[in-house]
């Protein structure tokens, strides 16, 4: 919100110069995530909502590096706090980031390869998060396993986003059908398909829930690769 104080017009926040002071990738010096984001979050600003985000510095055992590495900065959640002023900002990660510390920041350790850990970790919440960003491995299942376990606690009106979806880790990845192909089969007959039958039949229990799935291509350019993934909460 713009005001005035003592003759000068305040600066409205954007969020990709914040992306791009925190050294988030988020911004415009790689995937411009933020430029969409800051439309879809903007009327979220100033409330009071929980805010998850999965994912919190690059590198780890999606790269072949252990999980135990040491971590210096969090430039996405540093980013987050002062977007959201009044949020409830939780992190997960396969790595420790406990030595982050702020009034309204909360870490979970989690091994997104477990989906009892997914639930334990968003079991721990006092409310469902309003909006949820899956920036963690990338990889298939674990996208799927955060999903099925967080979105059905999500309150009507959440955004649920899966970044990055062209790419796939190695180190992980199984042969399993694909995040951007399970959700274009939604989006095409508004049922899920899955190569694994139990999945599909959990995702297809989801359906009632999702008012509207959007996948966009990388940079918004129409004939690249699906990238990411925002799904609105009936």
């Amino acid at each position: 919100m713009t005001g005035t104080e003592a003759g000068k017009v305040s600066k409205p926040v954007n969020l990709t110069d914040l992306a791009d002071r925190y050294g988030s990738d988020k911004g415009s010096r790689k995937h411009r995530y933020t430029e969409l984001y800051h439309m879809l979050f903007l009327p979220y600003r100033q409330r009071e909502i929980v805010f998850l985000e999965m994912g919190l510095l690059i590198g780890g055992p999606e790269m072949g590096i252990d999980a135990d590495r040491e971590t210096r900065d969090c430039p996405s959640i540093r980013m987050w706090l002062e977007y959201f002023p009044k949020a409830e900002i939780h992190g997960l990660d396969v790595s420790d980031f406990s030595w982050f510390k702020h009034d309204r920041f909360t870490f979970h350790r989690c091994d997104m390869d477990d989906r009892a850990d997914i639930a334990r970790a968003a079991g721990s919440f006092k409310n469902g998060p309003d909006i949820v960003i899956d920036d963690a491995s990338h990889a298939s299942h674990h996208q799927q396993n955060a999903f099925l376990e967080i979105f059905p606690l999500m309150p009507s009106g959440g955004l649920y986003v899966i970044e990055d979806l062209r790419w796939q880790p190695p180190t992980y990845e199984k042969e399993t059908t694909k995040t951007a192909a399970l959700f274009r089969s939604y989006q095409d007959n508004l049922q899920f398909s899955h190569s694994d039958p139990e999945t599909q039949a959990a995702f297809n229990a989801l359906v009632p829930d999702i008012s509207a799935c959007i996948i966009e291509p990388v940079r918004y350019q129409k004939k690249r690769r699906d990238q990411l993934l925002v799904v609105h909460k009936r």
